[in-house]
C-alpha cells in the first residue's frame, strides 16, 4: 500500500540519514511495507533475527539491515546498527498525518486575546479560550479544549478531542491522541465531619519537548507545584498519572499504568502494562518494570523488578492462592517451633556442665 506521493531513491535515504547503502543507487520506494510479502516500490526492515530467512522471499524493494545481514540481501538495502531505529526516521517521511493545510474552521471558538502562531491549524467544534498561547505549526483537531493561559509549544499536535486544562505548558513536536486530558483536578480531598471536602488543586501540569500521550491518558494538574513530565517521554493508552508526580525524560510507559501522586520516577525507566505505583515515593533512572507489578515502596537502584505469579493454569493457580492463604497459619506454627527449639536448647545448656 503506497504511504505518500513522495519518492526516494536508496542513495538519497542513504544520504539523508547517515546510512550505508547496498545494491543500486537508483532504487526507488514511495512508502514502506512488512518484510512479507513486501511489496515492490516499498521499504521494510529486518531487526529480529528469527524473520531472516524472510529476505530471500521479501518483495520489498528496499530493506534495512544489520552489518551482520547484509550479506542475505537479495536487492537493495542499507546498512544500520539499529535497523528498527533507522526505519522509524524513514517512514517518518512517509506519514500523512503531519500534514495539514493551515486555518481555523467556522465551528471553532477562538477567544479574542489567544494568540496563534504562523502555520497553525484549529478543527471543527475545537475551543482556545482567553489567554491561551500557541506557537507555530500547532495543530488542534476537532473538538480539542485549550484552557485559559495554557501554552503549546510549537509543531504540537493534538489529534482530537484532547483536553488541555488552565494554564497547562505543553512543549514542542508534542503528539496528543484522542481522549487525552490533561490538566484536569487531582484527586485530593479533606475528609471532615460532615463527609468528603474537595482540597484545591491550585498547580497545573508542565510537558517538555517530544513528548507523547496516548488516547485516554489523563495527568492531573499538581495541588500546589506542578505535575512535571519531561522530555521525550512517551506515554501509551489509558494511564493515569496523578497530582505532582515528575516523570524523568525519555522514560516510557505502557498502557493502563496507575501512578499514585507526588510520585517521582527517573529518566530512562521502562514501565510495562497495568504497573501499579504507589504514592510518595521513588524509582531510580534506568529501572524497568515488568507488566503488572505493583510497587509499593522506593526503588533506588536501576535493574529490572516484577512482582505477582506468572499466568499458569487454573487448577494450578488454585493450588498457589491456597497455599498463600496458609501461609499466616503457618508462620504461627513456625514461630511456636522456633521457640521450643530455643527453650529446648536452653535446658540442654543449663544440663552441661561445661556450657558457658
Amino acid at each position: 500500500m503506497t504511504m505518500s506521493e513522495n519518492t526516494y531513491t536508496l542513495a538519497e535515504l542513504a544520504q539523508r540519514f547517515g546510512l550505508q547503502a547496498s545494491g543500486d543507487p537508483q532504487t526507488r520506494v514511495d512508502g514502506v511495507c512488512s518484510l512479507l510479502p513486501g511489496r515492490a516500490g516499498a521499504l521494510s526492515f529486518l531487526s529480529n533475527p528469527r524473520y531472516r530467512a524472510q529476505l530471500a522471499q521479501t518483495q520489498a524493494s528496499i530493506v534495512i539491515v544489520k552489518p551482520g545481514d547484509a550479506a542475505e540481501l537479495r536487492g537493495a538495502g542499507l546498512i544500520a546498527a539499529d535497523p528498527y531505529l533507522a526505519y522509524a526516521r524513514v517512514a517518518a517521511l512517509f506519514d500523512p498525518e503531519r500534514e495539514f493545510a493551515p486555518g481555523i474552521s467556522a465551528n471553532a471558538a477562538v477567544a479574542q486575546d489567544a494568540q496563534l502562531g504562523e502555520g497553525c491549524y484549529v478543527g471543527p467544534a475545537a475551543v482556545i479560550e482567553a489567554g491561551a498561547t500557541l506557537g507555530a505549526g500547532v495543530y488542534v483537531g476537532p473538538g480539542c479544549v485549550i484552557g485559559r493561559d495554557a501554552r503549546i509549544g510549537a509543531g504540537t499536535r493534538l489529534v482530537a478531542q484532547a483536553h488541555v486544562g488552565a494554564r497547562v505548558q505543553l512543549g514542542e513536536r508534542c503528539l496528543v491522541q484522542p481522549g487525552a486530558v490533561i490538566g484536569a483536578r487531582g484527586f485530593g480531598n479533606a475528609l471532615g465531619p460532615k463527609g468528603w471536602e474537595a482540597v484545591p488543586q491550585l498547580g497545573s501540569v508542565r510537558i517538555g519537548n517530544d513528548v507523547e500521550i496516548g488516547a485516554g491518558t489523563c495527568i492531573d494538574r499538581g495541588t500546589i507545584e506542578d505535575t512535571v513530565i519531561e522530555d521525550g517521554v512517551r506515554l501509551d493508552n489509558l494511564i493515569q498519572i496523578a497530582h505532582n508526580c515528575r516523570i524523568g525524560a525519555h522514560t516510557a510507559i505502557a498502557a493502563c499504568t496507575g501512578i499514585a501522586g507526588s510520585t517521582v520516577i527517573g529518566r530512562r525507566c521502562m514501565i510495562g502494562g497495568a504497573v501499579g505505583i504507589n504514592g510518595h515515593i521513588e524509582i531510580s533512572d534506568d529501572v524497568i518494570l515488568l507488566a503488572g507489578a505493583m510497587v509499593t515502596n522506593s526503588i533506588k537502584e536501576r535493574g529490572a523488578y516484577g512482582s505477582a505469579p506468572p499466568l499458569e493454569p487454573a487448577q494450578d493457580w488454585r493450588k498457589t492462592v491456597a497455599r498463600l492463604r496458609r501461609l499466616g497459619r503457618m508462620d504461627e506454627r513456625l514461630r511456636v517451633v522456633e521457640s521450643q527449639l530455643r527453650e529446648a536448647q536452653g535446658n540442654k545448656s543449663n544440663d552441661d556442665p561445661d556450657s558457658f
